[in-house]
């Protein structure tokens, strides 16, 4: 079984995404400490203008002392939601697929969770499914009793209890990650290589680094074909219809990890 285990993020990039693909069982690493200016609460989007942040404002009381993700609440005396939905439409409207997602766009800031973790790790899930990743199953680590210890030897244990023989980290662990600790679990270890094909995009120049929204809007139901391995024939940029979501669901690609 492939695992993969990362904290909970808020619209992640497309390298988050590609290894929520290439897993059996993806784990939310939602029981460590929230760091505060990390990607937890906030993600980029592109405009005219060049990149803008999103950010989903907390209480930050426990947030200076160490508090575990899985506790951080959502500050919603700020009308975040709202600002971000006008934000997006307004960065996005004239995309292919924005229309098509608009609906689904509506619903998901509509919600009004109590726990930061408790939205992200929905809208995450949320957004695997809408690209066409079905195979995924998703756990928090939270969920899993009597885990213990610090760093690689905690993450060994997560991955045992999971019954992991493979485990996708992303490449910045090489700098602290002991494989030797995952050989003499007998557990495989790869890293990431974030390798991905440009997509259009509206306003140049090229940015790979923003949120997987930015994909869906411009590519719709073939945002799989701008994963590696997944890239079935070359991209063409023709006009497509915009339809319902649904409907934009319909033709979605195999990946060849599938076949």
């Amino acid at each position: 079984m492939n695992v993969v285990i990362l904290q909970p993020s808020y619209i992640p990039w497309r390298g988050y995404f590609d290894q929520i693909r290439r897993a059996d069982l993806f784990i939310f690493y939602d029981d460590v400490q929230y760091d505060k200016h990390g990607w937890r609460n906030r993600n980029q989007i592109k405009t005219a203008q060049g990149r803008q942040w999103l950010t989903i404002p907390v209480h930050s009381k426990g947030v200076t002392e160490g508090i575990p993700i899985n506790q951080v609440k959502i500050d919603w005396s700020k009308p975040w939601a709202g600002n971000h939905l006008k934000a997006l439409t307004f960065a996005y409207k004239k995309t292919p697929y924005f229309a098509a997602y608009a609906p689904w766009l509506d619903s998901v800031y509509n919600r009004r969770e109590d726990l930061l973790a408790d939205f992200t790790i929905w809208l995450t899930i949320e957004i695997a499914r809408e690209i066409g990743i079905s195979h995924t199953q998703f756990m928090r680590s939270s969920e899993i009793p009597n885990i213990t210890g610090q760093k690689t030897d905690r993450l060994i244990q997560i991955l045992r209890h999971a019954g992991a023989a493979h485990y996708i980290s992303g490449p910045a662990a090489k700098d602290y990650i002991e494989s030797e600790k995952f050989d003499a679990a007998g557990i495989t270890l790869e890293f990431m290589e974030y390798n991905y094909p440009e997509y259009p995009q509206l306003h140049p120049p090229y940015d790979p680094y923003i949120t997987i929204l930015d994909l869906m809007f411009m590519t719709g139901s073939r945002a799989l074909e701008y994963f590696p391995s997944a890239l079935l024939k070359p991209p063409s940029f023709a006009k497509h219809p915009r339809g319902t979501a649904a409907g934009a669901r319909e033709s979605l690609p195999v990946s060849t990890e599938e076949k």
